[in-house]
């Protein structure tokens, strides 16, 4: 009962047993309305023949019933006192007077008054509804159930009676018993069926989800990131999972291979300046007068910058998130400027008006910043320019230099972590390769984008965009 299958063939079975027995009582129901409508119909017909035949009946002459056999007949006056019944007519119930010996009409000074317009030679036939009621009857010895319909009648000779004639329901219950009793039996064929069926279908249905489990479960235990699942060759549900299980595990792979070119990456970049810093410790203890302390104080800052890097890129890869501090751009571009004045090798122009705010994290815009102008102000030929402006809903801060710019084929490559363009530069000079990829992870952070082109002096332009505040 725990699979999908068990639980699904169970479900339809109860919905379509539940469905049937309701649709089997609705259709027991219409059977027997319809039956004891058409009982009621024959068993009015038959009283309003004996009402009329009563009718024509002149004088106050007994009353005869003429009906046919299966429709027992009794005439009762206004007192509920029968005053005739149709033939071998032994026990009725239902009519309201169970007598069916018929007693003698009233006569003389107990015969109602007529009105004097009224015909003496002719009764009438009441022109009310016919009531109808259930009953019993006995007729030659068989007793069986009837359904009565009353009608008003006054005979000739001024006497008014109610003629109840009945029709049998032998025909509606031996209808609706036979039609119970099919259902009956053919309910539990019926659900076997439907609950092997979606069992069967379900199954089938399922096989790819369990081929998906499967090859997934082979690529947990075989750590191969490379293998996929099968898609099935359908457009349905089962189709589309297999089709994202398959894109997340290329996500994964991709990850994974990004974290791995990422430790060898960061290994290598350490293990330079350490072996460097511990050349030149080694030296400086064997030959004192040898010690390079310039170099090695460069050698520990430059480790120190990378150690802060790769410090910052795993706390994005981890997710985190930047502040919700409202930044102002503008200050903080000319604050990194004014810092590097006289100290950089280019001069750095900077444009645009004050107050350009956004929402995020100092530190890390200050970071992104800093990041983007030691990238120029390293390719740069003789100028660098910084400008901050606001285009519609977004904060634009470019960052341009006149230097020999970035090839259409590398513009996306450069934000990778560890490239270098030029490989055979000096370290001193190249960096890590770290600067431009912690720069994008963090403008995607905030929300925004950082993306390289072309400035009008021919060099690279790297262009931040930023929700505005």
């Amino acid at each position: 009962m725990r699979s999908v299958r068990a639980k699904a063939a169970l479900g339809a079975t109860a919905v379509v047993a539940v469905a049937l027995v309701v649709a089997g009582f609705s259709v027991l129901l219409v059977l027997r309305a319809y039956l004891t409508d058409q009982a009621e119909l024959q068993a009015e017909v038959t009283a309003r023949e004996v009402a009329s035949q009563i009718a024509r009946e002149a004088g106050d002459g007994p009353i005869s019933v003429t009906s046919p056999e299966d429709r027992p007949v009794q005439v009762v006056d206004e007192d509920g006192k029968t005053v005739a019944v149709s033939k071998d007519l032994e026990k009725i119930s239902g009519t309201g007077s169970t007598g069916v010996k018929p007693e003698p009409l009233p006569t003389g000074e107990d015969e109602p008054d007529r009105d004097q317009d009224d015909d003496p030679e002719r009764g009438q036939v009441s022109g009310k509804e016919p009531r109808f009621s259930r009953g019993e009857a006995t007729v030659d010895g068989e007793t069986a159930e009837y359904r009565f319909a009353a009608v008003e009648a006054t005979t000739g000779g001024g006497l008014t009676v109610t003629v109840y004639a009945g029709a049998p329901l032998a025909v509606e219950q031996h209808a609706v018993e036979s039609v119970r009793e099919a259902m009956l039996a053919g309910l539990p064929v019926l659900l076997v069926v439907v609950g092997g069926v979606t069992w069967l279908v379900t199954r089938r249905a399922l096989k790819p989800v369990e081929d998906i489990r499967a090859e997934m479960a082979e690529i947990t235990a075989s750590e191969d990131l490379s293998r996929r699942v099968p898609e099935p060759g359908t457009r349905d549900e089962v189709a589309r999972l297999a089709r994202t299980t398959n894109e997340t595990l290329a996500a994964l792979e991709a990850s994974v291979e990004r974290q791995r070119r990422f430790v060898a990456d960061a290994s290598h970049e350490l293990r330079s300046p350490i072996a460097s810093l511990r050349t030149q410790l080694e030296v400086g203890e064997a030959h004192p007068e040898l010690l390079d302390v310039p170099g090695a104080v460069a050698d520990t800052v430059r480790l120190q910058q990378l150690a802060a890097d790769l410090l910052l890129l795993a706390r994005l890869d981890a997710g985190e998130r930047p502040g919700r501090a409202v930044v102002d751009l503008s200050a903080l571009v000319r604050e990194q400027v004014s810092q590097r004045s006289g100290a950089g090798r280019v001069p750095v122009a900077v444009t645009g008006p004050d107050g350009v705010e956004v929402l995020g994290s100092a530190g890390q815009l200050d970071r992104v910043l800093g990041n983007l102008l030691d990238n120029a102000e390293r390719h740069a030929a003789g100028e660098v320019t910084v400008s901050v402006t606001r285009e519609g809903g977004a904060a634009v801060l470019a960052v341009g230099d006149d230097g020999s710019g970035v090839p259409d084929a590398e513009r996306e490559r450069i934000f990778e972590r560890f490239v270098r363009l030029d490989d055979a530069r000096s370290r001193d000079e190249g960096g890590a390769g770290l600067g431009l990829a912690i720069a994008r992870d963090v403008a995607e952070r905030h929300g925004g984008t950082l993306t390289v082109g072309e400035s009008r002096a021919g060099g690279a332009l790297f262009v931040l965009r930023l929700p505005a505040q």
